[in-house]
């Protein structure tokens, strides 16, 4: 897109490209999502950055009606398989937090210099700045959803300082985080107690086929991590998460409509979902690996208009438009349930997985770790050494992994068939384009052929 077509978004709101790109207005000094129902600026007055952090770093603060640090991510991040792509993933996932700019460089196999002048280049913000961004939507979000002390906040959220928590906050929202805990939207759920948890709004653009993504986790749930409760059109996904600093519950509500959230053109919606959390700093983790699961991040648009072009996968759009793709929070998960079934994993997780202190109704574990999959002898050979492999470092399939680089030493792994292969690399890696093991998908599938696939195993088409 070029600006004036960016402009064109802008005036008819059109929530299709909601953290595509941001506009600021110079005037005002405030940043928005296209689809922001404010007046619409005149287009002199108007500045497009690719990234939130790009329109903090020149000085705008987030509009205080669009929320536009509350918009889903951007699915070019998805899509690309670059050293761009790849950071975006990463930084999402929190490693620039735990780790600092130099662990991201290391993950990547670039200099942190190198690191700094691509994204910088372009994007308009390098990895502090992108991280910084995070931060301050993760501070808002526990802000407003939850009783936590300002000072437990600011750590939680990843600052290194109560200072540097508070400038950011004034920067990003011309607003002291008092003054944005006191501006929580009436009638949404706030000031949560440890009890019930940080309630959260994780958006989407478009249509969101909830009930197909219910069923298939139903289908796919393994006992003692998770459950899928309620009946049709009303049904919860409960799961346990292992985190980088400790564990979590997470609970995801079934929105059988999407909402309307504005007035674009092409509104999009949310899931309703509430995290327990033994360490608040692992909000920014979980919700991205929840994001991940639920493929929120997905372009519909772009993917339904692709595979419409296939006589054969016309029908099954439009009968399901923006269908899912659920992804995998745990990249073992999986290779177990395609090697083992739900049962068979389930069996797996009461042997080798951890249990947790405070069991919570039937989820009474956590999915086993790499290095104890390993060394318990429990697992078939292809999991053992994907297990193996992933715990002393000589394979990575974190969301910064390198996709052909992670194909090659899975078939590699002794034992590993190329459909295992294959649900590995769409599901724990996310990549959007993996065709069918042994059938030669047609050109108008790419680069949505993993999306191809879902719609076939939907309608009963396929059995992956």
């Amino acid at each position: 897109m070029d600006e004036d077509s960016r402009y064109e978004a802008v005036r008819s709101r059109d929530g299709r490209f909601d953290g595509a790109f941001f506009f600021a207005v110079e005037t005002t000094g405030i940043y928005c999502r296209p689809s922001c129902p404010a007046v619409t600026p005149r287009r002199r007055n108007v500045r497009f950055y690719p990234t939130a952090a790009a329109a903090q770093r020149s000085g705008f603060r987030a509009c205080r009606r669009c929320r536009p640090d509350a918009v889903p991510g951007s699915a070019e991040w998805n899509v690309r398989a670059d050293v761009v792509g790849r950071a975006m993933r990463l930084i999402a996932d929190g490693v620039v937090d735990r780790e600092g700019v130099a662990g991201l460089a290391a993950r990547l196999g670039y200099s942190a210099r190198q690191v700094q002048r691509q994204l910088t280049a372009e994007l308009g913000a390098g990895p502090v700045a992108l991280a910084r961004a995070q931060r301050a939507h993760t501070a808002r979000v526990l802000l407003q959803t939850t009783e936590l002390a300002v000072t437990e906040i600011a750590f939680a959220a990843g600052f290194a300082s109560v200072r540097q928590f508070n400038q950011t906050v004034r920067e990003v929202y011309a607003a002291t985080p008092t003054e944005v805990r006191a501006a929580a939207p009436r009638g949404g759920a706030r000031r949560a107690t440890a009890g019930t948890g940080i309630p959260l709004r994780l958006a989407h653009r478009g249509p969101y086929q909830a009930a197909a993504v219910l069923d298939q986790l139903a289908r796919e749930a393994v006992p003692g991590i998770e459950e899928v409760t309620g009946r049709p059109g009303a049904r919860t996904y409960r799961r346990t998460l292992r985190l980088p600093y400790g564990t979590g519950i997470a609970a995801v509500a079934e929105r059988p409509r999407a909402p309307r959230t504005g007035t674009g053109t092409h509104p999009g919606g949310w899931l309703d979902a509430h995290l327990h959390l033994t360490d608040p700093r692992d909000l920014t983790t979980a919700v991205q690996r929840l994001r991940r699961l639920f493929d929120l991040d997905a372009d519909p648009y772009a993917i339904d208009e692709r595979l419409c072009a296939d006589p054969r996968l016309a029908p099954l759009v439009a009968a399901r438009p923006g269908l899912r793709a659920p992804g995998a929070v745990d990249p073992l998960e999986p290779a177990a349930r395609a090697l083992l079934g739900p049962a068979g994993c389930g069996r797996l997780v009461q042997e080798c997985g951890k249990r947790l202190d405070t069991p919570n109704g039937t989820l009474t574990h956590l999915f086993p770790e790499p290095a104890a999959l390993a060394e318990a002898g429990a697992a078939p050979a292809p999991l053992a050494a994907l297990a193996a492999a992933l715990a002393d470092g000589a394979l990575r399939l974190d969301p910064g992994a390198d996709r052909d680089d992670a194909q090659r030493e899975l078939r590699a792994l002794p034992g590993m068939d190329p459909a295992t292969a294959a649900v590995i690399r769409a599901r724990a890696l996310g990549d959007p384009d993996v065709p069918p093991p042994g059938v030669r998908a047609p050109d108008a599938w790419r680069p949505w052929r993993t999306y191809a696939v879902q719609h076939l195993y939907v309608a009963g088409e396929s059995s992956r």
